[in-house]
Protein backbone atom coordinates (compact mmCIF):
# COMPACT_ATOMS: atom_id res chain seq x y z
CA UNK A 1 0.00 0.00 0.00
CA UNK A 2 1.51 3.27 1.08
CA UNK A 3 4.68 3.95 2.93
CA UNK A 4 5.52 6.48 5.60
CA UNK A 5 4.80 10.13 5.04
CA UNK A 6 7.84 12.21 4.14
CA UNK A 7 8.94 15.43 5.76
CA UNK A 8 10.08 18.41 3.74
CA UNK A 9 13.76 17.52 4.23
CA UNK A 10 13.05 13.99 2.96
CA UNK A 11 11.37 15.43 -0.12
CA UNK A 12 14.39 17.62 -0.87
CA UNK A 13 16.75 14.68 -0.41
CA UNK A 14 14.69 12.44 -2.69
CA UNK A 15 14.18 15.12 -5.33
CA UNK A 16 17.74 16.52 -5.38
CA UNK A 17 18.69 14.77 -8.65
CA UNK A 18 15.49 16.05 -10.25
CA UNK A 19 16.21 19.61 -9.11
CA UNK A 20 19.64 19.17 -10.69
CA UNK A 21 18.09 17.88 -13.93
CA UNK A 22 15.83 20.93 -14.22
CA UNK A 23 18.74 23.27 -13.44
CA UNK A 24 20.96 21.52 -15.99
CA UNK A 25 18.35 21.93 -18.73
CA UNK A 26 17.90 25.59 -17.71
CA UNK A 27 21.67 26.18 -17.90
CA UNK A 28 21.93 24.27 -21.18
CA UNK A 29 19.22 26.46 -22.68
CA UNK A 30 21.06 29.61 -21.60
CA UNK A 31 24.39 28.33 -22.95
CA UNK A 32 22.90 27.21 -26.27
CA UNK A 33 21.24 30.59 -26.73
CA UNK A 34 24.40 32.50 -25.81
CA UNK A 35 26.42 30.33 -28.20
CA UNK A 36 24.09 31.23 -31.04
CA UNK A 37 22.69 27.74 -31.54
CA UNK A 38 19.81 27.45 -34.01
CA UNK A 39 16.40 28.35 -32.57
CA UNK A 40 15.11 24.78 -32.98
CA UNK A 41 17.97 23.37 -30.91
CA UNK A 42 17.52 25.95 -28.15
CA UNK A 43 13.81 25.17 -28.07
CA UNK A 44 14.51 21.47 -27.54
CA UNK A 45 16.08 22.21 -24.17
CA UNK A 46 12.78 23.02 -22.47
CA UNK A 47 12.59 23.65 -18.75
CA UNK A 48 8.85 22.99 -18.94
CA UNK A 49 9.44 19.53 -20.39
CA UNK A 50 12.23 18.86 -17.88
CA UNK A 51 9.85 19.84 -15.08
CA UNK A 52 7.10 17.53 -16.34
CA UNK A 53 9.53 14.64 -16.77
CA UNK A 54 10.88 15.31 -13.28
CA UNK A 55 7.39 15.12 -11.80
CA UNK A 56 6.83 11.76 -13.49
CA UNK A 57 10.20 10.48 -12.31
CA UNK A 58 9.37 11.65 -8.77
CA UNK A 59 6.17 9.59 -8.86
CA UNK A 60 8.11 6.53 -10.02
CA UNK A 61 10.68 7.05 -7.23
CA UNK A 62 7.99 7.46 -4.61
CA UNK A 63 6.11 4.40 -5.80
CA UNK A 64 9.04 2.02 -6.04
CA UNK A 65 10.57 3.18 -2.77
CA UNK A 66 7.20 2.49 -1.16
CA UNK A 67 6.71 6.13 -0.22
CA UNK A 68 3.83 6.63 -2.62
CA UNK A 69 1.23 8.64 -0.76
CA UNK A 70 -0.77 11.08 -2.81
CA UNK A 71 0.17 13.88 -0.43
CA UNK A 72 3.85 13.17 -1.07
CA UNK A 73 3.25 13.25 -4.81
CA UNK A 74 1.55 16.63 -4.56
CA UNK A 75 4.32 18.09 -2.37
CA UNK A 76 6.94 16.80 -4.84
CA UNK A 77 5.02 18.39 -7.71
CA UNK A 78 4.78 21.73 -5.91
CA UNK A 79 8.51 21.74 -5.16
CA UNK A 80 9.56 20.79 -8.70
CA UNK A 81 7.19 23.24 -10.40
CA UNK A 82 8.27 26.02 -8.04
CA UNK A 83 11.94 25.30 -8.82
CA UNK A 84 11.38 25.38 -12.58
CA UNK A 85 9.42 28.65 -12.38
CA UNK A 86 11.97 30.19 -10.02
CA UNK A 87 14.79 29.50 -12.46
CA UNK A 88 12.84 31.10 -15.31
CA UNK A 89 12.04 34.13 -13.16
CA UNK A 90 15.70 34.49 -12.19
CA UNK A 91 16.76 34.48 -15.85
CA UNK A 92 14.12 37.09 -16.75
CA UNK A 93 15.08 39.28 -13.77
CA UNK A 94 18.78 38.97 -14.64
CA UNK A 95 18.06 40.17 -18.18
CA UNK A 96 15.96 43.06 -16.88
CA UNK A 97 18.55 44.19 -14.33
CA UNK A 98 21.69 43.80 -16.45
CA UNK A 99 20.27 44.52 -19.90
CA UNK A 100 21.88 41.32 -21.18
CA UNK A 101 19.24 39.53 -23.20
CA UNK A 102 18.75 35.78 -22.78
CA UNK A 103 16.37 33.20 -24.17
CA UNK A 104 14.03 33.38 -21.16
CA UNK A 105 13.51 37.13 -21.59
CA UNK A 106 13.30 37.07 -25.39
CA UNK A 107 10.28 38.97 -26.72
CA UNK A 108 8.84 35.86 -28.41
CA UNK A 109 8.48 34.22 -24.98
CA UNK A 110 6.91 37.19 -23.23
CA UNK A 111 3.14 37.31 -23.65
CA UNK A 112 2.20 40.29 -25.78
CA UNK A 113 5.75 41.57 -25.29
CA UNK A 114 4.72 43.36 -22.09
CA UNK A 115 8.08 43.61 -20.36
CA UNK A 116 9.86 41.82 -17.54
CA UNK A 117 7.61 42.54 -14.54
CA UNK A 118 4.35 41.25 -16.03
CA UNK A 119 6.30 38.34 -17.51
CA UNK A 120 7.66 37.47 -14.06
CA UNK A 121 4.18 37.91 -12.55
CA UNK A 122 2.84 35.48 -15.15
CA UNK A 123 5.37 32.85 -14.12
CA UNK A 124 4.60 33.37 -10.43
CA UNK A 125 0.84 33.19 -10.91
CA UNK A 126 -0.24 31.31 -14.01
CA UNK A 127 2.97 29.31 -14.37
CA UNK A 128 2.90 28.14 -10.76
CA UNK A 129 -0.87 27.66 -10.59
CA UNK A 130 -1.27 25.83 -13.86
CA UNK A 131 1.91 23.82 -13.35
CA UNK A 132 0.91 22.70 -9.87
CA UNK A 133 -2.71 21.86 -10.78
CA UNK A 134 -1.94 20.00 -14.00
CA UNK A 135 1.24 18.48 -12.60
CA UNK A 136 -0.53 17.23 -9.47
CA UNK A 137 -3.37 15.75 -11.51
CA UNK A 138 -0.89 14.06 -13.84
CA UNK A 139 1.22 12.82 -10.94
CA UNK A 140 -1.71 11.44 -8.94
CA UNK A 141 -3.09 9.69 -12.03
CA UNK A 142 0.35 8.22 -12.68
CA UNK A 143 0.63 6.98 -9.08
CA UNK A 144 -2.87 5.50 -9.25
CA UNK A 145 -1.96 3.74 -12.51
CA UNK A 146 1.33 2.43 -11.10
CA UNK A 147 -0.47 1.07 -8.04
CA UNK A 148 -2.84 -0.87 -10.27
CA UNK A 149 -0.38 -2.09 -12.88
CA UNK A 150 2.82 -2.54 -10.83
CA UNK A 151 1.95 -3.17 -7.20
CA UNK A 152 5.15 -2.93 -5.18
CA UNK A 153 4.05 -5.36 -2.46
CA UNK A 154 3.62 -8.30 -4.83
CA UNK A 155 6.92 -7.56 -6.53
CA UNK A 156 8.69 -7.64 -3.16
CA UNK A 157 6.96 -10.84 -2.05
CA UNK A 158 7.86 -12.66 -5.28
CA UNK A 159 11.51 -11.73 -4.87
CA UNK A 160 11.56 -12.85 -1.26
CA UNK A 161 12.11 -9.39 0.18
CA UNK A 162 10.27 -8.25 3.29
Amino acid sequence: MTGPSLGLRDHFRLLAPLFALIAAVWALRLVLDAAGAPYGIVRLSSVTVAGAVSVLLAVVLLHFRRLGRYSNVIVATILLVFWAQLLSVLAIAFAAVTGIQNVFAAPEYSPHRVGPLPHIAGHLTFGLGFGILVGSAMACLTLWTLRRLVPVESAFRKGGAA
